[in-house]
């Protein structure tokens, strides 16, 4: 089991950035493949960017791709969601998600074991 804990979210302008950071406790952090998600008042949650158990593989959403970049240090126990060129749309709580699936792609909600509680990341116009 791994507990998940997201932090880096807040308000910033169109264009802006933010750095989301997703420290794990627990079980052995680089045992899981990780993801981040977003879930915007009355969406559905949805995938936004992945990695692999080592960091040597990322993908992300069509969405996001060029502005949002997945990494992760597994010596820290931590994953970062680097956001880049923001824009409104991407207004959303953020959770990080860890999965124990042995797949190259992992994309579905359902597809992940635990979760973090989320950060609010907010884009003015």
């Amino acid at each position: 089991q791994v507990q998940l804990v997201e932090s880096g979210g807040g308000l910033v302008q169109a264009g802006g950035s933010l750095r989301l950071s997703c420290a794990g406790s627990g079980r052995s952090f680089s045992s899981y493949a990780m993801g981040w998600f977003r879930q915007a008042p009355g969406n559905e949650r949805e995938f936004v960017a992945g990695i692999s158990r080592s960091g040597g593989h990322t993908y992300s959403a069509d969405s996001v791709k060029g502005r949002f970049t997945i990494s992760r240090d597994n010596a820290k126990n931590t994953v970062f969601l680097q956001l880049n060129s923001l824009k409104p749309e991407d207004t959303a709580v953020y959770y990080c998600a860890a999965s124990n699936l042995i797949k190259v792609v992992i994309t579905g909600p359902h597809e992940y074991d635990y979760w973090g509680q989320g950060t609010q990341v907010t884009v003015s116009s």
